[in-house]
Order: C-alpha cells, then structure tokens, then sequence
C-alpha cells in the first residue's frame, strides 16, 4: 500500500531542496532564462555539495537516480532512491526546471550509467557528467527506429549517425549514444554506448536555441566514424531478439518518472503563483462549498489542484514501483503523460486566470508556461505514452498496436 504522505525520512532532503530552488535556482530564472546558452556558475557550488553528499553516503537520491534490480534485496514496502529523487526534483523544478537540468553530473546520461553499467564501468565513471543522445533527425520519440550504426571492429565498436535534442550535450564529459548493431533485426539491436567528449569522430553541430528550458543547453552531434572501445558498451553485448532492448529501455523506467516529478513541481509553483495573484484580487476559494457555486476563477483553480494530485500520486506510484522491484513500465508512462499533460494546462490557464500579470515578464508564470511544453514532449510524447500505455492494458505487441 502506498502512503500518501512524504516518506519522513525523505522530509529533510525534501525541505533542502526547497531551499536551494528557493534561494539559487527561483532568484537566477530569469537571468538565464534571458541569457541563454550561459553556463549558472551558481550551481558549481551545488554541484560539489552533492558530490560530497554522495561520496559520504548521505545523498541517497539527492542526484541522478537509477535502478539496479539485480542488487536490490527483497525488503518489503520500502522507499529509496528513486522516491527520494522524484521528491527533490519536485521541489528542486519548483524552482527552476531549466536549472534541474543543467545541474553538474546530474544527467539523463548518469541515470543510464547508473542503471545498467557493470562495476568496473561506474567506477570508471564515477563522477562525471553524462549526457543522453536517443533522438534522431528521422525518429523522435520511436527509439525502436533509430538508425545510428555500430559497427563491431576487434575491441572497438565504430559509431556512425546524427543524434538530436542532446540535453547538456555541451557541458556534459559524456555522451550515451543509444546506436543499433544491426538494423535489420530492429528494436532487439539497440545497445547504448559511453562516448567521451573529445573522441575523434563526435562533432558538435549546434547549439539549439528553445521557447523554454533556456538555461539548460540542448546541442546536436554527428557522429563520423567514431571509435568507442567494448567496454564503453552499457549491458549485454549479445542481441538478444526475444528480451529486445529492455535493457536500454530499463533507464526510461527511471527517467520518466523523474520527468513526471518535473512537471508536478512546475505545476505546484504555477498554482501557488496563481493562489496569491487570485487572494490578492478579492478571489476566495473556499474549499467548504461546492466548485459550483464558486465564482469561475476558483472553480476553475480547484479543478487545476485536482490534476495536479492526480499526476503527483501517480508519479509517487511509480517511483514506489521502482523501489520496490515491482514491473513499472505502465506505472511510468502513465506518471509521465499525466504530468506532461497536466504541467501544460495548468500553466497555460493560470496564464490566463492571471490576465496582464500572468502574461508579461513580471511575473515567471510566463516562463513557467514556455517551460513547461518541453516535459510534455520529451522522454517520449505524449502520444509515445498513450500508446504505451495502450499496448500495456490491451496485451498488444508494438507490430500489433502502432
């Protein structure tokens, strides 16, 4: 059974994250969001504050999060990483979800390593800040499809293909380059592979400029010929066709939640925002009488505050989920497309509810609403969930169900 409370062990990680979305990242949003590509030299400090924390075994979750199932021994109902991750990133994106991202070794890349990387291969590289290159100029959100080749040579493997929408692929030390061994057999194929920042063949096309998310960098690769040693392979190099790629697949299990966490903080900081705006013109939103016959503004809010729980708790769910041992992949598509929908409308219509305040620079509900399309769309759209989601409850494979 699942708690609806914050576990109390996780209150103190909870209310740290608070202050430093509080105190670094909600102060500095603006000025990166204004001045973008610009390294927030502000998280420097943060970013050896986890390290230490982690190092001294007392950061359990405070960064990037994975789940290694196969280490994970049977202790009941438990809450662990992943729950405590999800927590602070809710807290952290209260702040600034730009922020959360461009955070030191903290990437979608270090979740990958974390979750499917062998020993020797998370001592190798412990850290460093890894970046995560899925996205291909063909294939969005279809990873099944990506067309990036890895060409087996004695101990090396030779990396050819464009990659896309690489989050922190410019200050990351690393890139994880999800490259398929053999296009003809498919999804089966697909094996992830660590490439070091300054590896002959990695090219830096671009720097992309967003409507949101401005102060986390967001590059383009090529890669030409691209040599990456064997044991820069993540998990099993053997193609497995009836297992197919669950074990690249394994790290959306984890990340998506964590995306989902992202838009229930940017959602919270929407409505508290909207709360005071409201109080402040005379609106009373009384949770003692019926929406019905409350004016349309607070109506309007409480139906807002009812989403916003619905994709906090199943985000908790799915984070329990992972903690737990328990199956997730339904758990986390669901979390993700709930909060990746929910983010947006809320934002969007506490823009409007707010009128000139919500609208202009004056306020960061404006940016919270550029911000927030970007956590419908990546880890997988929301169309990319439903479909999930689809197959999931209907028993359908992805040949039968596209």
């Amino acid at each position: 059974m699942i708690n609806l409370e914050n576990p109390k062990k996780f209150r103190g990680l909870v209310d740290q994250a608070h202050q430093v979305a509080r105190e670094i990242f909600r102060p500095n949003s603006r000025k990166y969001d204004l001045a973008e590509h610009e390294y927030p030299k502000e998280l420097d400090i943060l970013g050896a504050l986890l390290d230490g924390m982690s190092a001294s075994g007392a950061g359990e979750g405070a960064g990037a999060a994975g789940v290694r199932r196969d280490s994970v021994q049977d202790q009941g109902n438990r809450n662990s990483s992943n729950m405590s991750t999800a927590l602070g990133t809710m807290e952290l994106c209260w702040g600034d979800v730009g922020f959360l991202l461009t955070m030191p070794r903290q990437g979608l890349g270090n979740s990958a390593i974390a979750s499917v990387a062998n020993d020797e291969q998370l001592k190798r590289f412990a850290g460093r800040w890894a970046a995560m290159a899925i996205t291909e100029p063909h294939c969005g959100s279809d990873s099944a499809a990506i067309r990036t080749s890895a060409t087996k040579d004695g101990d090396y493997y030779v990396l050819n293909g464009d990659k896309i929408f690489v989050t922190s692929g410019d200050r990351a030390d690393l890139v994880v380059v999800w490259a398929t061994l053999d296009k003809n057999i498919g999804r089966a194929a697909v094996k992830s592979f660590v490439v070091e920042k300054g590896t002959p063949g990695l090219e830096l096309v671009r720097l992309e400029h967003k409507l949101g998310i401005r102060a986390s960098d967001t590059v383009q690769f090529a890669l030409r010929d691209c040599r990456v040693h064997k044991d820069n392979l993540l998990g099993d190099p053997e193609v497995n066709v009836e297992k197919g790629f669950a074990g690249v697949m394994q790290t959306f299990d984890n990340t998506r939640p964590l995306v989902a966490a992202m838009g229930v903080g940017l959602a919270r900081a929407c409505l508290e925002e909207t709360r005071k705006i409201l109080e402040q013109a005379g609106i009373v939103i009384d949770y003692n009488r019926p929406a019905s016959v409350q004016s349309a503004a607070a109506a309007q809010f409480m139906a807002m505050e009812a989403d916003y729980e619905a994709a906090r708790l199943l985000t908790l769910q799915a984070a329990w989920m992972a903690d737990n041992r328990k199956p997730n992949s339904l758990q986390a598509s669901m979390a993700k497309a709930k909060a990746g929908r929910s983010c947006v409308d809320i934002a969007l219509k506490c823009v409007e509810l707010c009128g000139s305040q919500g609208y202009g620079e004056g306020e960061l509900l404006e940016k919270w609403a550029r911000d927030s399309k970007i956590i419908d769309i990546f880890e997988g759209t929301q169309q990319i969930q439903l479909l999930i989601i689809a197959r999931r409850l209907l028993g359908k494979s992805s040949a039968e169900l596209k």
